[in-house]
């Protein structure tokens, strides 16, 4: 079973007919959120026109939030595609990660980090 489809309706912070976010239940920092399809799409590049309309106004939404609750000092926004991108869930969702001054020692690179070795060029 997929445990995106099964979220229940007390668990997810926003939703409309075509998406929802949930907080993460293994968060990369305070208030990382996932942004989810409410139909099963394995990956972004699986979505509609309306579906990828509807998931960046819900960034949107959560950056309001995630500003009034935590005031971080930045962002990464990243998708997983495919098992060789990391892909552990195979339902679509967008990580909403806040980043605040200091969680790390050196953040040059942001999302390069994927690839240790290239996060620093």
């Amino acid at each position: 079973m997929c445990p995106f489809c099964e979220k229940k309706k007390e668990e997810k912070i926003f939703e409309d007919e075509l998406v929802f976010a949930v907080f993460d239940g293994y968060p990369v920092s305070k208030g990382h959120i996932l942004i989810c399809t409410n139909r099963h799409v394995p990956t972004y590049f699986d979505t509609t026109r309306e579906e990828k309309l509807a998931i960046m106004d819900l960034i949107e939404k959560v950056k309001i939030l995630l500003d009034e609750k935590y005031s971080p000092d930045g962002y990464n926004i990243g998708v997983n595609c495919g098992a060789a991108a990391g892909q552990s869930i195979h339902h679509l969702h967008v990580h909403v990660i806040p980043r605040y001054a200091g969680d790390m020692a050196n953040p040059k690179g942001g999302v390069r980090g994927v690839i240790p070795a290239k996060q620093s060029y």
